[in-house]
Parts: C-alpha cells; sequence; structure tokens
C-alpha cells in the first residue's frame, strides 16, 4: 500500500514510520525537516520536504497514495496551539480531497472521548497544559465528522500514551469506539509503538470507515 505520512519525526509519527516499513508499505514521508531522516535506509522510504501552510504544493505531495496518514502536531508548547493545529488539520483535508486520495486517517487526542455524557477534555480534573491541544483534536474532530467526500477515520490513542510507557511492541490491544478501553487496573494506556499497531491494523482491515477507534490495553 502507498501510505503518505505527515509528521514522520514526531512521537507518535516516528513509531507509524518504523511500523509501515516493517509491514513492507510504500511510504512517503512528508516533514519539515528531511535531514531528521537522513539515516533512515530503506527502499521503500520516500522522505520530502513539506509544509501543511501550502495546501496546492501538499496536494501535489499527496497525489498517488492509497491513504494518508495524518500525525500533524503543533507543538505542545506553541502559545497559538488550538488556531494552528485546525488550521494545518483543514489544509491536510482538503490537500487529501485535491490530490484524489480516498483515504485520510487523522491522529488525534483521548480529550474528545467521552464518560458518560462528558468528554474528557471538559472534566474538572483534566490538565490544563494539554487543553489547547485536546480542544482542538475535539474540535477537529467535529469537523471531519461532516466531511462526506473522504473515507476518513479518527483515532483517539489512550489516555496515557506517552514515551514514559515502557511496555514497547507487544501487538496486542483492545478497540473501543466513543468510550476509552480501561484495563482491570482501572487505566486506560497504550505505548507509542503499540498506537501503531493499531493504526497500520486499521489502515490495513478498514474497520472503521467514517467513524473515530480508540485502542488500549
Amino acid at each position: 500500500m502507498k501510505i503518505a505520512l505527515i509528521g514522520a519525526t514526531g512521537f507518535v509519527g516516528s513509531n507509524l514510520l518504523r511500523e509501515a516499513l516493517q509491514r513492507g508499505h510504500q511510504v512517503t514521508a512528508i516533514v519539515r525537516d528531511p535531514g531528521k531522516l537522513a539515516a533512515e535506509q530503506n527502499q521503500n522510504l520516500t522522505v520530502v520536504q513539506g509544509d501543511v501552510n501550502q495546501p496546492a504544493e501538499l496536494a501535489e505531495q499527496l497525489k498517488g497514495h492509497d491513504v494518508v496518514l495524518n500525525s500533524f502536531n503543533a507543538g505542545w508548547t506553541n502559545p497559538n496551539l488550538y488556531n494552528d493545529f485546525l488550521s494545518g488539520c483543514r489544509t491536510i483535508e482538503r490537500a487529501t480531497e485535491q490530490a484524489g486520495v480516498p483515504r485520510l486517517l487523522a491522529i488525534g487526542g483521548a480529550g474528545s472521548l467521552y464518560i458518560g455524557e462528558q468528554q474528557l477534555v471538559d472534566g474538572p480534573q483534566f490538565p490544563a497544559e494539554y487543553k489547547p491541544g485536546a480542544t482542538a483534536a475535539r474540535d477537529y474532530l467535529g469537523e471531519l465528522r461532516q466531511n462526506q467526500t473522504l473515507d476518513w477515520t479518527f483515532f483517539s490513542p489512550a489516555i496515557e500514551m506517552h514515551q514514559g510507557i515502557s511496555t514497547g511492541r507487544t501487538g496486542q490491544y483492545r478497540l473501543g469506539t466513543e468510550n476509552p478501553v480501561f484495563n482491570e487496573e482501572g487505566r486506560s494506556i497504550l505505548s507509542g509503538e503499540d498506537l501503531a499497531v493499531a493504526v497500520l491494523d486499521e489502515v490495513e482491515k478498514h474497520q472503521f470507515s467514517r467513524q473515530r477507534f480508540t485502542a488500549a490495553y
């Protein structure tokens, strides 16, 4: 499969890139700084410099792919994170349409998952420092749900999904849709490596057309 991966050098994107190449997919990594992938040697990898602020150029780079993986991150310390995330994701969505790529799989956050009738990001316990990014991802999901052109999928990771999780790649996870997946200890947790497994499994199995899904142990 021909995969265009946007944001391939970030924490999530680098795991997606590794998993996709291990599975033998042809990957075009669209990154701001190609030098960060200079050490990657794989016959199925093409690295191109791209910018989510250049929609026409991005659309050209996306042409000919089977699916676009959007792991764009506007930067957690970016004071304009909310607006920049929404702007970047909107551009990627439009460019995917203009390029004629049928599928878009966007990586969002856990904040839009529901506990009862309330989304996590609206709860009193939600960390204030993560709220701008989580709110942006929640609001973008609302916009993406209105897209009747693309065969889109939105992935919300587990509540605990960060570089400090040491389980590595187990290849095991459980799936959910609108609510977090909790283990017997009441934790919703997933490694970056297994996030990539869940997302690439969705790329290949295509179970969640025009839906949001989540995964955790």
